[in-house]
Parts: C-alpha cells; structure tokens; sequence
C-alpha cells in the first residue's frame, strides 16, 4: 500500500482548482487516486472528485491558508490573477505554506522567468521563484512557455494577429500537456525536488507560422501584422487597461521579438511518458 493512501490527511494540497490548469492536475490526482486538498477561496465552487476535500484559502489570508494546510506534505501552486499586487500576493501565501510545515512547493512559473524578462510578468514569477527558494521549502518550478490555448486570443475580430513579434518564435505548450507534467511531479515530489522544468511545445513557431495553422484549424484566414511598440500601446489604449496591464499585453509579443519564447525542452516528454502536443492538436481538440 502507497503512504499516500496511509495518511488521514490528505498529503496533497491544490490550488486553483476552479481554473483550467489547477482543474486538469486536481482531476488527473484523483483518477490516480491520489487524496488531495482543493485549497479555493469559494469551496462551494472545487470540484467534486473522489478523495477531494475543498477547503478555504485565499493567497493573501494567511490565517485561512496556515490552517487549511495543517499536516500537507506537498502544496501545487498556480499563480494568482494577474493583478498590481499579485507578488505581494504570492510572497504572502508562500510565507503561509512553511509556516504550515508543508515540506515541498510545486510552483508553475514561467519560461524565461528572469528580473530583467521582457515580459513584464516573467518578472513576477523570477521574484515568487526567489522567495520559495528563501523559504526554505523543497521545491519545483514547472516554467511553462505560453499556453497554445491562448493563441486564438490573440486573433482581432478582422482575423488579423497584431502586435510586435517580428520574426521571433515562441514554444507553445497545452495546458493538458502541462497538467499531465505536474501530475507526475505531485506524484513523486521527492524525486523532483530542487529542479526546474521548462514545460514547452513540440515546436517553435513564429506568429505567421501560428496564423498559418489557425487559419487551417479554425477555417477562416488568420493573418499576422507587425506593429511597432508604439502601435500596439496605441491600438490597445482604449481598452483603458492599467499601465501595468498594458505593459504585460505589449511584453507578450515584444519578449516573443527579444527570442525569450524560442527553444523546444523534452520536459514534456521526459516527465510524461508522451510526445509534446503540437499547436495544431491542441486547436482541433478544441473544436471537439
């Protein structure tokens, strides 16, 4: 018999459960048969799955979260929304982790996470790295490159993809792909602890290559159209978005342009067992 089914709590805490990526690892958990917690700010909202208890947290209630935590061995940790004070945020939730005696940290962080990233919240997650690192907890950074299933998105009503990328290319990784990764990390933490996965897709493709298979898989032209910063800043300016949120929307494609999205890991493949998906499965899944 496994610990994992020995212990009364469960060893196993997740957050962002209500999302599409805590959701797909808080499933993948429970048909392993893994006990787990769903550590949500609404428990009325986790899922139900077998072996699953929802319980209260919200990052920046450390309070809730040192007892919600109470004799977790293990905690999965999605990144909270994109928001001003988001670090703050992540500083506050991990301080609450060890204080809880958890012993191991799952973190999803970013590709290229660095203080200086051209994607201004790359840098966020450098800092969140940091801070796990000062914690003294055991710990793994699942980097992930941008979700593919982001990509339609990024196309305007026009069918066109606008934005300053040039000809920089960028390693699109599904959120399944991703799921499945951190799946096998809470699975066997101990063998993963102090590493740092880049979690990316197949390929590397630059934005006319992305609208080349958009156009295939959604069945309408899709086009790709260079801006300056400038521009971008401009078309985007009526959105009336903070400065900071304006900056993260140009930085996306900008850090694209600067080659920090370029480059293919075996991440994927190596943690499970399964070939990396390419863009254009992961669009045509989506249809159904």
């Amino acid at each position: 018999m496994s610990h994992v089914s020995e212990v009364s709590v469960p060893a196993i805490a997740v957050t962002g459960s209500t999302g599409r990526l805590g959701g797909r690892v808080a499933r993948r958990l429970a048909a392993r048969g893994v006990p787990q917690k769903l550590l949500t700010r609404n428990p009325a909202r986790a899922p139900r799955l077998p072996g699953s208890v929802a319980v209260r947290g919200d990052y920046s209630d450390q309070d809730a979260v040192h007892e919600a935590l109470a004799g977790t061995h293990t905690v999965f940790m999605v990144s909270a929304s994109e928001s001003a004070d988001r670090l703050a945020q992540h500083k506050a939730f991990i301080d609450a982790v060890a204080e809880a005696g958890v012993r191991h940290l799952v973190y999803v962080s970013f590709y290229g996470a660095a203080p200086d990233a051209t994607f201004t919240l790359a840098r966020d997650h450098f800092h969140t790295e940091q801070h796990i690192r000062a914690s003294g907890l055991a710990h793994t950074f699942l980097r992930d490159n941008f979700y593919a299933e982001f990509v339609p998105d990024l196309v305007g009503e026009d069918g066109v993809i606008r934005g300053p990328a040039g000809h920089g290319r960028a390693a699109y990784v599904s959120q399944d792909d991703i799921a499945d990764a951190a799946a096998a990390v809470l699975f066997r933490p101990d063998d993963h602890a102090g590493l740092a996965y880049d979690l990316t897709g197949p390929e590397s493709l630059t934005l006319d290559e992305a609208a080349a298979v958009l156009t295939e898989q959604l069945g309408r032209p899709v086009t790709y159209q260079q801006e300056t910063a400038e521009e971008a800043y401009a078309s985007r300016a009526v959105y009336d978005a903070p400065a900071w949120q304006l900056d993260a929307w140009v930085s996306t494609y900008s850090a694209i342009a600067a080659g920090e999205l370029d480059g293919v890991s075996d991440a994927v493949p190596r943690l499970t067992g399964h070939p990396a998906t390419p863009l254009a499965d992961v669009l045509r899944a989506a249809k159904g």
